[in-house]
């Protein structure tokens, strides 16, 4: 009863206090009438309280979520279905499902009552147009009286996530330097002939040829081995991404590190169509104050979740010095693309140290002053290191806030090294 009187509308309150200044007048100038009319528009408001405060709503709640991971200009439908278990019926309901700003608006249900085991479904969407991981609901049922006095607000505890991935832009095939050696090379790799004891084993696998059957491993362990004569190669790449904050210019969705963080997601989603482990690294070292790792969510080939999840909740990080000590095994061996913003002196030391590791060394650089929407504020040209990075070995090209992804991947088969995108503008 107090959280009902607690929940007076205007008109409730106004109830009352038309009520008490009827009922004072009334006493001060002997009206009985005056009274009747006090005592009327005293009780309305306080029995409604009471009708409110003390029902008791059985109503239950499921949310589906389909799909649960989108990428940023796409849609989620969401489905709720409301049901009264209870026998008695229910008033008026206004059903709000809370939904973040960056998803759209609430949306909001009017029921007109539900009878006893009555069920809803009800259907909205969500057009998500900033990357990050939300929670749908908790939704929230508004309860009102037929008279408008009293309005009670309860909330459903059940909450639904959603992550949002960068969107992926479809790459065109180039050609990969370094991409017939090491462990970027996606052939078969012959073991050495030898007796039969020199020979890797494995499991009997339904549909191999029993001419491969090892009979001597087979009888020692009890169950039936083939030789496994070769061994494909594992095809990696790794993608470094620079999340340092003073290394990008611009802010929101519009940022040079937004457009690092697309590229980082296509590329990889590329490189995992042709084949490759994916794996993801930045140049401070560390992902929402994890420990320094030299590579985030490695996939496999072919499987991008891990990637886009982990890029879907990336964010920027004070740190004005790439972490150098984990830098030497980053890509060895295998493909290096790199995603740069603005770099010093020492972070250029390091890419020259990166290339020596690398089998393989491609640069996205962010053309970083095209997006600072001031005056110039010191940054070079993402040209002019473009054109150092292919004096030490790298193939890089240049990215600015109105130049096509493609045709800028495209530029990076150039045999030639650093070059331009051909035309194409956004």
């Amino acid at each position: 009863m107090r959280e009902a009187l607690g929940a007076l509308t205007t008109r409730g309150r106004a109830f009352l206090a038309a009520g008490l200044t009827a009922a004072a007048s009334a006493v001060a100038v002997g009206q009985s009438d005056l009274l009747r009319v006090a005592g009327l528009l005293l009780a309305l408001p306080l029995i409604a309280a009471l009708v409110v405060g003390r029902r008791r709503h059985q109503i239950t709640l499921e949310r589906h979520l389909l799909p649960d991971r989108i990428a940023v200009g796409g849609e989620a439908a969401v489905a709720l279905v409301v049901t009264n278990t209870a026998r008695r019926r229910v008033g008026l309901l206004l059903l709000e499902d809370q939904v973040p700003f960056a998803l759209g608006l609430r949306p909001r249900f009017l029921l007109d009552g539900m009878a006893g085991h009555e069920r809803h479904e009800l259907a909205y969407a969500v057009h998500p147009e900033l990357r990050g991981r939300y929670e749908l609901g908790p939704l929230r049922v508004r309860l009102d009286d037929p008279f408008g006095m009293v309005r009670l607000n309860r909330t459903f505890h059940s909450t639904s996530p959603l992550t949002v991935t960068p969107a992926v832009t479809p790459l065109p095939a180039i050609s990969l330097p370094g991409g017939s050696s090491g462990t970027g090379d996606r052939r078969t790799r012959s073991f050495a002939t030898g007796s039969a004891e020199d020979l890797t084993v494995r499991d009997y696998r339904r549909g191999d040829d029993l001419r491969r059957v090892h009979w001597r491993s087979s009888a020692r362990l009890g169950e039936l081995m083939v030789r496994r004569e070769e061994q494909p190669w594992e095809a990696r790449a790794t993608i470094l991404l620079d999340d340092r904050a003073g290394a990008h210019r611009g802010a929101g969705a519009g940022s040079s590190f937004e457009a690092g963080v697309r590229v980082a997601a296509s590329v990889g989603c590329h490189l995992a169509d042709a084949g490759y482990a994916v794996g993801l690294v930045t140049a401070t070292g560390s992902r929402h104050g994890t420990s320094t790792r030299a590579a985030h969510d490695r996939g496999r080939a072919g499987d991008t979740h891990a990637l886009l999840d982990t890029l879907a909740v990336l964010d920027t990080q004070p740190a004005p010095h790439w972490e150098g000590s984990w830098l030497d095994d980053t890509g060895a061996g295998g493909v290096l693309v790199a995603v740069l913003g603005h770099v010093t002196d020492d972070d250029r030391r390091l890419l020259a140290r990166l290339r020596r590791h690398a089998g393989a060394a491609l640069a996205v650089v962010l053309d970083t002053p095209a997006w600072h929407t001031g005056r110039g504020d010191g940054s070079q040209s993402g040209q002019v290191l473009a054109d150092w990075l292919a004096t030490q070995g790298w193939r890089a090209t240049t990215l600015g806030p109105r130049d096509r992804l493609p045709e800028t991947w495209r530029a990076l088969g150039d045999p030639l090294g650093t070059a331009r995108p051909a035309g194409g503008r956004r």
